[in-house]
């Protein structure tokens, strides 16, 4: 539902008081009141302004397949919502409940690449993972723009094509975390969720409202969302024509106008982001379900649902939709970028 003007001009009051508090803890970051500890890998931190759904997940998958050959690293989240706590690092026992879905679903895909690890405090996984594996000499954060208790050799600020940090205000009558200033501590900035063709005069329009809040000569990169091809439960590409879609995602828009384009949707149910399914859920999901609709979820609902649609026997009537990020024309320019600062720099 479309928030009212007036709803949201009635709660600018508490935005200002809650950008006023994130900027005093930033301050004392900056000038070392509240400290920000170097740890012995170098670090590059993906994130936001803006809360969840900006695509962080496949641009980390994206520095994971650009990097991994190159430098041994270590993917390290907090793992959120999660059924424990403390430094785990995943490893063949692992599954969504242990170390988060998203954690899950790196560790399903890039167990030979990279090392995993889940850790509410940053600083102290980066120690452990050193202990552990004094070999890896970078770490890719996911989603610690604003978590400054480590510091960082580079900060990928991801803003939604959709919803761009520029035109927002901080909690509550907006969706950011803190001011729009605090893309002054980003050292490039990738405009995710683009469409696939996006007008140079538009993209010069973006760039410039971006440069208000950045360092001068920040880059900027666009990028667009890919819809790979749709992935059986069971393994193996699948043939949709009517899908029921499910999502437990931040912003499940997008996937829903992608099937919508390409499909024929019969219904929709949308959970809240990172959903805990329950066997109830899928009983729910499988409930009048014809036989030649298939029930199809993003990749990060896969990690979660599998486990219950398998011991349901009814896998075979689920699907799923990988997604990676595609940088179009910025291909080379963002591949060239990352590396010469990782050459530089590590």
């Amino acid at each position: 539902m479309k928030e009212l003007p007036w709803i949201k001009n009635a709660l600018l009051p508490l935005s200002w008081i809650y950008g006023a508090v994130t900027d005093i803890r930033n301050f004392l970051f900056d000038k070392g009141i509240l400290h920000s500890e170097k740890v012995l890998q170098k670090v590059i931190v993906v994130g936001n302004l803006t809360v969840g759904g900006t695509g962080k997940t496949p641009v980390i998958e994206y520095l994971t397949r650009l990097l991994s050959k190159q430098i041994p690293l270590a993917i390290l989240s907090r793992g959120y919502g999660r059924d424990t706590r403390g430094f785990i690092e995943a490893d063949s026992n692992a599954s969504a409940a242990t170390i988060g879905d998203e954690p899950f679903q790196f560790y399903s895909k890039f167990n030979r690449e990279a090392i995993v690890v889940v850790c509410e405090k940053r600083v102290e996984g980066a120690r452990k993972i050193h202990e552990k594996h004094p070999d890896v000499k970078l770490l890719l954060l996911d989603d610690a723009f604003q978590h400054r208790a480590i510091q960082r050799d580079l900060n990928i600020l991801l803003n939604d094509y959709n919803r761009p940090f520029y035109e927002d205000h901080p909690f509550p009558a907006g969706r950011l975390r803190e001011r729009r200033r605090g893309a002054r501590r980003a050292d490039a900035v990738v405009v995710t969720k683009c469409p696939a063709k996006l007008p140079g005069a538009e993209k010069e329009n973006i760039i410039e409202n971006i440069r208000r809040y950045t360092r001068p000569g920040v880059p900027v990169f666009f990028a667009t969302t890919r819809y790979d091809v749709p992935l059986s439960y069971e393994g193996g590409t699948v043939e949709l024509k009517n899908v029921k879609m499910a999502a437990g995602i931040a912003n499940p828009q997008p996937f829903a106008a992608y099937l919508t384009t390409r499909f024929s949707v019969t219904d929709q149910k949308v959970f809240p982001d990172h959903h805990n399914y329950t066997p109830s859920d899928v009983e729910d999901l499988i409930k009048n379900l014809k036989n030649d609709t298939f029930v199809v979820t993003t990749e990060k609902d896969m990690v979660k649902l599998k486990p219950l649609v398998v011991a349901k026997g009814c896998a075979a009537r689920f699907a799923y939709v990988p997604v990676s990020v595609d940088f179009g024309d910025d291909e080379q320019a963002f591949a060239q970028w990352v590396k010469s600062q990782t050459t530089d720099r590590f």
